[in-house]
């Protein structure tokens, strides 16, 4: 068990999983218009997350990924209460920063809850729908499950993060307006990505044969 550990890929894709999802909250504090398309930093990287979710998921199985997600999940707590403190600590004389500080990484709940509580629902959602539709395919069509667990798991995700995070924040219009712009672009992402989710759910395979 503890070759498999020291040669496997798992400890790997865990640890860019949880690096993506760290960097995108922080990217996520940054909110961004296209047009008339409103979404924020984290669309870049966070669709990643999912793909590596899938990736786990595909060749590890449910419980290695729910590992994983929890994991993501207590990174995105100790991140928000470690800016938190960083926001109320003393600011050493001469440093002017305070406030643009506490503008991109101050701890704000509010924001904290809806993208931990997103993160979690989302991605447990995403995980669980593969495994089911992998069952009821019985093993066939990579696509469907990808793309179907997809669907399913950006769905719970940006629902709940904007329902969340738009309380009292956002108007019935912009509310719609971020939460349809958000599903249809992450999703989209995902769907282009397929190939390359086929490669690394491949690569991955061979070499955790070879072990």
């Amino acid at each position: 068990m503890q070759n498999f550990y020291v040669r496997s890929w798992y400890p790997i894709l865990a640890a860019i999983f949880c690096s993506l999802l760290l960097i995108s909250n922080i990217g996520a504090t940054k909110i961004i218009d296209f047009g008339p398309i409103k979404t924020d930093g984290g669309a870049f990287l966070f669709p990643l997350t999912y793909i590596i979710g899938d990736v786990l998921t595909e060749v590890f199985g449910f419980k290695a990924a729910r590992r994983v997600i929890y994991a993501g999940f207590g990174i995105g707590i100790l991140a928000g209460f470690t800016f938190w403190l960083v926001q109320i600590a003393p600011a050493a004389s001469g440093w002017e920063n305070q406030g643009a500080f506490e503008s991109i990484l101050g701890f704000v709940p509010q924001i904290v809850a809806a993208s931990v509580i997103a993160f979690l629902l989302g991605q447990l959602t995403n995980s669980w729908t593969f495994v089911w539709i992998k069952k009821k395919t019985e093993g066939r069509g990579l696509w469907a499950r990808s793309i179907g667990s997809t669907i399913v798991g950006e769905f719970v995700d940006t629902l709940t993060f904007t329902f969340i995070a738009s309380l009292g924040r956002m108007n019935f219009s912009e509310f719609l307006n971020y939460l349809a712009t958000g599903y249809i672009y992450k999703t989209l992402y995902e769907v282009l990505a397929l190939p390359l989710t086929y490669r690394v759910v491949a690569a991955v395979k061979r070499h955790e044969a070879s072990i």
